[in-house]
């Protein structure tokens, strides 16, 4: 690993324990899924084993729950508990709005509805996330699709003013299929000026799931840097 994805992997760690403070004994907890949300909930299960909490996860894919399992916390499903206390994700970009780019590990529409039901939506990541505009280094939106859908929906992302690209797997022939067993399109849109405007497009779209916009579902983002984590929070009423 060369020094500075050491640095970028360190300043992740540190975000990670930061959110994970706001786990205290009975809260029911949303896990993100990818590699920054992998350090918070290895940073929960020390928590859990050295302070005895006791909390219940509702994992967002097959990967956070294996990942929960493995450090001994113990899940559970909305079904079963539909308000969550606290949800801890990562992101791919964040401006200053709080608004999100997600969904590079295909499991946007999961994490979407997890944020959604959870009374706080804390964010993780290091500094190289944060950009004055979404869309901007080329990062493309991930769009979940039904895969009956996809050159359909391709040519109407197009249409909007998009190029769309099939997600296609690693180490394995064809496209990337989430968990709900849905294809993902990355789509580019350049510097995305209106994401509010470009999300009902986009959700109109028949055979769209869901898109990678989260817009409104960050209450506090942990930025993590070289020396210190930055605490970012968006202004609202305590949900207390």
């Amino acid at each position: 690993m060369n020094p500075e994805k050491e640095q970028r992997e360190a300043a992740k760690k540190k975000a990670a324990s930061k959110a994970v403070e706001h786990v205290k004994n009975g809260f029911i907890v949303g896990l993100g899924s990818g590699s920054t949300a992998a350090y918070a909930i290895e940073s929960l299960g020390r928590r859990i084993r050295r302070e005895r909490l006791s909390v219940l996860a509702v994992p967002t894919s097959y990967q956070a729950f294996l990942l929960a399992a493995h450090h001994g916390i113990p899940v559970t499903t909305l079904e079963e508990h539909p308000v969550l206390t606290v949800d801890i994700d990562g992101a791919d970009q964040i401006d200053p709005d709080l608004n999100l780019i997600k969904g590079m590990g295909a499991a946007l529409a999961r994490e979407k509805i997890v944020a959604s039901a959870s009374k706080l939506k804390v964010i993780i990541a290091d500094e190289s996330k944060k950009v004055k505009v979404l869309g901007e280094n080329d990062q493309p939106v991930p769009i979940e699709v039904l895969p009956f859908a996809i050159s359909a929906v391709k040519r109407r992302i197009e249409a909007v003013g998009g190029k769309p690209n099939l997600r296609e797997g690693k180490g394995k022939v064809g496209p990337v299929i989430t968990d709900n067993g849905n294809a993902i399109i990355d789509a580019n849109f350049g510097v995305i000026n209106n994401v509010s405007e470009l999300e009902l497009k986009l959700k109109m779209i028949p055979g769209v799931v869901e898109t990678g916009l989260f817009i409104g579902l960050a209450d506090t983002v942990y930025v993590g840097t070289a020396i210190a984590v930055e605490k970012i929070e968006r202004k609202k009423d305590s949900f207390f």
